[in-house]
C-alpha cells in the first residue's frame, strides 16, 4: 500500500492527474484541483499524501497536500454510494474544515453546491458522515445550560447529560478527519 510519494513533478494535466517521478519510477496521482493549483512547476520537487485506491477493474492513486485532507477523503469513501470522483468533488468545494462545520451545521444547501449532489442526496451523506467526521465539540458549558431551565439547583439529568452528549460526539476514533 503506497502512503505518500515525495519526487519531481514531470507533468499536469488539465483533469487532475500529475506525474511524479520517485526514483527513477513515474508514479501517476490524481488530485483535486486546488491541490493541483498549488504544486508549483515542472521539475520541482512535491510531497503528497496518498490514498491508494484498489477496486477489480484497477488500481489509482489520490494525492492531498495534507494528511487531514487525505483522512477525509478516506472517511467520504466510507459513506454510501460515494467513490473517489465524488469525494474529490467535495473536498474539492469544501475543505476539510468547512466540510466538518457543514456537517456539524447540516448545512443540506451547502453540500449541494457540489456538482452532482441533490438534496436526496446531501441529506443522506450529512447523516452518514455525522459519525465519520470530526465534528466540532459543543460548548459543555451550553449543554449544562439546557438541563438548567426547570430549576436552579442541579440535578441528576444536568449532570449526566453533557456527559452522555460529549459521549455521543465521539463516535469512531478511526476514520477521523
Amino acid at each position: 500500500m503506497i502512503g505518500s510519494v515525495r519526487g519531481e513533478l514531470l507533468d499536469r494535466s488539465t483533469d487532475g492527474e500529475v506525474l511524479v517521478e520517485v526514483a527513477g519510477l513515474g508514479y501517476r496521482v490524481v488530485v483535486h484541483p486546488r491541490t493541483l493549483a498549488g504544486l508549483g512547476d515542472r521539475g520541482s520537487t512535491v510531497f503528497l499524501h496518498v490514498h491508494h485506491h484498489v477496486k477489480e477493474d484497477g488500481q489509482a492513486l489520490y494525492g492531498f497536500p495534507t494528511l487531514g485532507e487525505r483522512r477525509c477523503f478516506e472517511a467520504l469513501l466510507g459513506a454510501h454510494r460515494v467513490g473517489p470522483a465524488l469525494a474529490l468533488a467535495i473536498l474539492s468545494v469544501h475543505p476539510p474544515d468547512q466540510l466538518r462545520r457543514v456537517v456539524a451545521d447540516a448545512d443540506v444547501a451547502s453540500l449541494c453546491l457540489v456538482p452532482g449532489v441533490g438534496k436526496a442526496t446531501a441529506s443522506r451523506l450529512l447523516l452518514e458522515l455525522q459519525g465519520r467526521l470530526d465534528t466540532p465539540e459543543l460548548d459543555v458549558a451550553d449543554l449544562v445550560g439546557v438541563g438548567k431551565g426547570a430549576s436552579s439547583g442541579s440535578s441528576a439529568v444536568a449532570d449526566v447529560r453533557p456527559k452522555c452528549i460529549v459521549g455521543l460526539l465521539r463516535v469512531d476514533p478511526r476514520n477521523r478527519c
